[in-house]
């Protein structure tokens, strides 16, 4: 080996520990930067024909384990998932109260029923009525703080979503940015180590709004793909796009994200990503916030039903000049069709004695009013003819309404003990809302008492759109459907199911015997369906297709904050109904008597009547109380919060642990890095006393000659 040689070797010995010492003295410099990954020098040795000519060193890279960084990146997306669920589901758990305490909603609900309790002890006491009214008030004006709170929230959610959406393409923009800068140093074989930290670095934000893969280009740089393999930076940046819906209400329908990859092709980026703090987000929004409303709605709407049961089978004293019914959403024909059992309305003075009198007897599609033949097209002349002109009855816009002639005097209706009116659960007045407590502003009860033959009352060629969504979701198609020619609801339900020009390829409509709609998606998980718009108008009701069939989940859950108690009755205390008209009575007799308690003892018992509930939120439904449902609900809301917190403490715990390994293998090791600094300075200090000894070589050979 020559003199030269020996330099040869010594000096690149000399620059290999020099750049070693730099990259030992960078990583000590930084070993409380957050983020920071420990760069590593990898020395090789150089040969020139087959002969060493000392060493080099190859590339500075970073202490990365790929294995390690993909089980961090994944715990760390599901931790920021189930973090923002978690978050976001504690704010809804927040709005009904401390379950077992004396002020929360289902503490109010108790209330209510209690206070009606309260009034049957002393039904002339003006304080318990008000008390009675006020709670019942104060009920149904919580349950609208809480479903619009509900709303706010998932509004929130939905204005986060778009904010993340704008930093991941902030991110994915200085990502694919880096990569240029880091390509480019390869090319040279320079120092790339600043540039891949600073992309490591915001690979974990990305992560955390998104679970993304990386694999190392081997041009330098990486690229980055959803769980699910869309392409977002590696290739050309991608992009994600969203617009916020704005207000959101029950009945909002959002926007798809998008995630165009670098190439043009467009996909649903829901269909992309299973964790990460947009995937929490989404299923908040349209999956558990939904959920809670939809309950809260269900319940709402049984406590309004059931004190409107009692309450019509009750009547004031004295009894009220004229009663209005509500909008049953159907044609008088349709709605008197199927009713059975015996109804009588009366007319009374203010001493509560009957002036005149009329006993309805209901066989199916023919009754009898005093016992004149009459079927559902002459029923309303011949209960007027019957009257006597001592009231008069009418059916505007959906509405029934009896009006007493005289000023002084008043219309009470009540059941044959023996055989009530039925039809869906419900008696005449109860079915018509003659006597409400609780009014609403849209339709609140979709057990019609409908049946295939009834007509829906909708003009042909009136449309409904209705939207397909996945499990996701994502849209998979947006359908309008027609209303046909034919008049009854089951010509209705067969347009509606046509695989064709119906929605029959996505999922079916059945009608129940109760007269409600259900849809049923295919697959498994099932199709997911709303409605988008709908034109129809029933005549003469002018209500649509949705509201009278409770079509979607939107509308069924924006019933829950249209309730309110009946403003006479709010204004006058004296017009709530506590007692019974006594159809034994009798004649020249009182048949109601301010005294009388029986009906506040209804209204106390109406939230332990058995009710038919439908399914919402999750909940299958079914037979059972008001108290009951509200119980269960408690529990349900309780339950799904401490779940999420569980599931929020379990994955940031896996976060924790699977950073802390990562952590310690990418991370600055003091003691490690003075091992290595002292190994560099020897050979450093060797390649010098290798130069030196050249040297002295050198000189001795000069000095031969």
């Amino acid at each position: 080996m020559s003199v030269t040689s020996i330099l040869n070797n010594a000096n690149t010995g000399l620059i290999a520990a020099q750049t070693q010492l730099r990259v030992v003295s960078d990583n000590v410099s930084n070993v409380n930067t957050p983020g920071y990954v420990r760069k590593v020098a990898d020395q090789v040795a150089l040969s020139s024909q087959g002969v060493g000519s000392g060493v080099e060193v190859a590339r500075i890279r970073l202490a990365t384990d790929r294995f390690l960084q993909a089980a961090s990146l994944s715990a760390g997306a599901e931790a920021a998932r189930q973090g923002v669920r978690y978050e976001l589901y504690d704010r809804i758990q927040s709005l009904f109260g401390d379950p077992g305490g004396d002020s929360g909603f289902f503490a109010q609900v108790d209330g209510v029923f209690s206070a009606f309790a309260s009034s049957a002890e002393d039904p002339t006491s003006s304080p318990r009525r008000q008390d009675a009214l006020f709670k019942t008030q104060a009920l149904f004006d919580e349950a609208t703080r809480i479903a619009n709170q509900i709303q706010a929230v998932r509004e929130d959610a939905d204005g986060r979503i778009q904010s993340a959406v704008e930093n991941a393409n902030n991110l994915l923009g200085q990502i694919e940015a880096l990569n240029v800068e880091i390509a480019r140093a390869k090319v040279v074989n320079g120092d790339a180590s600043g540039a891949e930290t600073a992309q490591a670095a915001l690979v974990d934000q990305l992560a955390q709004l998104m679970d993304v893969r990386v694999t190392a280009r081997t041009i330098g740089g990486i690229t980055i793909r959803t769980g699910n393999g869309a392409l977002l930076a590696g290739e050309g940046s991608g992009t994600l796009s969203y617009t916020r819906a704005g207000t959101v209400t029950g009945e909002t329908n959002f926007n798809d994200i998008w995630v165009t990859e670098p190439g043009g092709t467009k996909l649903s980026l829901m269909d992309s990503v299973t964790s990460g703090e947009i995937k929490g987000l989404v299923e908040l929004r349209d999956v558990e916030a939904p959920a809670a409303a939809a309950r809260l709605a269900e319940l709402i709407t049984h406590v309004a039903d059931e004190l409107n049961r009692a309450h019509n089978a009750n009547s004031s004293m004295p009894a009220p000049n004229r009663l209005d019914g509500r909008n049953v959403g159907q044609s008088l024909e349709s709605a008197l069709t199927g009713f059975t059992g015996q109804t009588t309305i009366a007319v009374t003075d203010n001493a509560g004695v009957i002036q005149q009198r009329v006993d309805i007897v209901f066989s199916g599609a023919t009754m009898t009013v005093n016992g004149v033949a009459a079927d559902p097209t002459t029923f309303l002349a011949t209960l007027n003819a019957q009257l006597g002109g001592a009231a008069s009855a009418s059916f505007t816009d959906g509405k029934l309404s009896i009006v007493a002639t005289n000023p002084a005097q008043g219309i009470a209706i009540a059941d044959d003990p023996t055989t009530p009116s039925n039809k869906a659960g419900r008696g005449f007045s109860h079915y018509f809302g003659m006597n409400d407590l609780i009014s609403t502003d849209r339709p609140a009860l979709y057990d019609t008492g409908l049946t295939l033959a009834s007509p829906h009352g909708f003009t042909a060629g009136q449309t409904m759109t209705f939207r397909f969504s996945s499990e996701t979701g994502s849209r998979i198609r947006d359908i309008e459907v027609a209303v046909p020619p034919g008049g009854t609801v089951g010509d209705l339900i067969n347009a509606l199911n046509n695989p064709a020009t119906g929605v029959g390829a996505y999922g079916s409509f059945s009608l129940a015997a109760d007269g409600s709609l259900s849809f049923s998606g295919v697959g498994s998980p099932p199709l997911t369906m709303s409605v988008l718009n709908d034109n129809t108008s029933q005549v003469p009701s002018g209500i649509t297709a949705t509201e009278m069939f409770g079509i979607g989940a939107g509308v069924r859950i924006s019933r829950a904050d249209g309730f309110s108690l009946r403003t006479d009755i709010r204004q006058n205390p004296s017009k709530l109904a506590l007692g019974q008209l006594n159809l034994a009575a009798a004649a020249g007799s009182p048949a109601l008597s301010s005294g009388d308690g029986r009906g506040a003892l209804l209204l106390a018992d109406a939230g332990e009547r058995t009710a038919n509930f439908q399914s919402a939120g999750g909940s299958s439904g079914g037979p059972i109380s008001v108290s009951r449902y509200a119980s269960e609900l408690a529990g349900d809301i309780g339950g799904k919060a401490t779940a999420s917190k569980n599931r929020k403490e379990t994955s940031e715990a896996l976060y924790t642990e699977a950073t802390a390994r990562r952590t310690a293998f990418e991370g600055v090791n003091l003691d490690e890095e003075l091992v290595l600094m002292t190994t560099y300075q020897q050979a450093f200090n060797a390649s010098a006393r290798l130069i030196q000894a050249a040297r002295d070589m050198y000189d001795t050979i000069l000095g031969m000659v």
